[in-house]
Formats: structure tokens, sequence, C-alpha cells
């Protein structure tokens, strides 16, 4: 296989790992590339039996070494920390993991989920829940035992407490945002309580580099209030973009014709649960 074909047929399976591990569009992009110049670098590299394992191993390993490097920045970081946001996911059919790129496995709530476990936690929870890895073939990618990796993946799986079933279908939830935005746009304050959870809970990602709340918000009355104070304060400067954000419904705030805030969403039922802000310049270059 060419290293042409090699890079078209892994490169969706390979970003979808490195982006689950890590929150980055960026940084999982160039992980990639740099796992498809080192494996051609290899001596012999056609002769490589199971070339995907192969490569997998690669960008496993460099998204570790990526972790424990950047583990200081992430407890210096200002205000909430949320992943980089993926916009309009194109999945192939042909790969039976790629249809994993638009369900709850790349969701900002399960992203989130995913940061709590450590480093190796995550890559042995991803390999084997999402990617379908056998324990054999994680040890080797790992360099860790059978058992050590049953006994990882056991623990992982009970952190990450992501029911599907409480979620919304696609159109529902699409059919939600937009009614969400347009009773505060119409400032219809008993529409929007009815359209959320009492207890919604709103995080901001700034950074630091743009103003942001540097704490959640908590409760349905306080965040409607922070967002009419939103809309209000661009009136007449902003656009909404509806899109699919993490594979699900969301939407782009353009402000003076510059893209500001990205937002996404999480359901409890056919309300929504959580209101996710992505507003540092840094995480929305990819964007522009």
């Amino acid at each position: 296989m060419s290293m042409e074909r090699l890079y078209q047929t892994y490169q969706p399976l390979l970003f979808s790992l490195a982006y689950r591990m890590l929150g980055s569009v960026m940084d999982s992009e160039d992980i990639v590339q740099e796992a498809f110049i080192t494996f051609h670098q290899l001596p012999n590299y056609e002769h490589i039996e199971n070339k995907k394992a192969y490569l997998c191993k690669i960008v496993t390993n460099r998204c570790l070494d990526l972790i424990r490097s950047s583990a200081k920045k992430r407890e210096v970081y200002v205000g909430p920390w949320l992943p980089e946001p993926l916009l309009e996911i194109e999945n192939s059919p042909n790969d039976p993991s790629q249809v994993f790129f638009q369900q709850e496995s790349i969701s900002t709530a399960y992203l989130l989920l995913l940061q709590q476990l450590n480093a190796i936690e995550r890559a042995v929870f991803l390999l084997r829940e999402v990617f379908q890895y056998s324990y054999d073939e994680i040890a080797e990618i790992l360099g860790k035992s059978n058992a050590n990796c049953r006994q990882i993946f056991h623990r992982s799986k009970k952190s990450m407490e992501y029911d599907p079933k409480k979620q919304p279908s696609i159109s529902m939830a699409e059919s939600s945002v937009k009614e969400f935005v347009q009773s505060i746009l119409n400032g219809n304050v008993n529409q929007l309580l009815d359209l959320v959870s009492e207890d919604v809970a709103m995080y901001s990602d700034g950074g630091g580099k743009v103003k942001a709340a540097q704490i959640p918000i908590f409760g349905a009355t306080r965040v409607v209030q922070l967002l009419q104070s939103l809309m209000k304060m661009y009136a007449g400067r902003f656009t909404i973009k509806y899109t699919s954000v993490n594979g699900l419904p969301g939407l782009i705030l353009t402000i003076d014709d510059h893209l500001q805030y990205v937002f996404s969403f999480a359901f409890s039922g056919n309300r929504i649960q959580t209101i996710y802000s992505v507003a540092n310049p840094d995480k929305l270059r990819h964007l522009y």
C-alpha cells in the first residue's frame, strides 16, 4: 500500500483517536502528520504486517508525551478548560470506527469526562471502548501486560458515567437549540426556562485571552440573564450560524464579522443541561 493510500485510509481514524486524547484539533493534526512521516522513515515499513496498529501506537505514544509535557500549562489555565471545537464532522462509512465520529464519544460532554482520566487510562479506555482493540493489541501499543490493561479499562469505565439514552435525537436537539436562541432574541424568559434544566450550567473558555466568566455559571435564571446581557451588548453587531459542533447541534456567534464564540450543548432528556462556550482565540484559529 502506497503512503498516499495509507494516509487516506487511516488519517481519519488516527485523528479521531488523537483528538479524543487531547481535545485539540491543531495538536491532533500535527501528531498525525508526524506519525506518517515517522512511519515512512522506518526501514522496510512496507513489510510491517499490521500498519494500522503500528500507526495507532505512534499516535498514542505521541499523545501521551504531549499530555505529560503540557500538564503544568493545564494547571495554570485561566478559567474553565474546554476542548477545541470540531465542526461539521465528515465520516467515512467504510471504517466501522468512524460511526463514533458523530456520536456521543466525540461530544463536548464526553471529551470532558475523558479529561478526568489520566493519560494511560484515557488511552486504554479509548482503544478498547471506541476503537474495539483487543487487550493483547492494547498491551502491545502501550507496552503493558494484558491483565494490567484489563484492570485499567474496568477502572476507567466506572468513571465514564455517560448515558446516551438520556440524550435526545439529533433532530430534537437541533430544534431545541434553535428554539433556545430564538427565545433569547425575543426576550421570552418563560419559554427559555422551559427549555433548560433548573440546574443548567454554563462554562466559558476564554483562556485569559478574552473576557469570559472564569467560573461556571449555575442555575437557569443566572444563565438566561447572562446570555440576554450578551445579546444586548452586541445588538445589531452579531450573526448566528447553526452548525454541528463535536457531532451535535451547536452554533457559531460572529461579532463584527469576526468569529467570537462557538457554542455546544449537553442535554438531559429534552432539556439543555449544560452550555459550553469557547471564546479563546487560540482554540478557534483552525476555524478562521
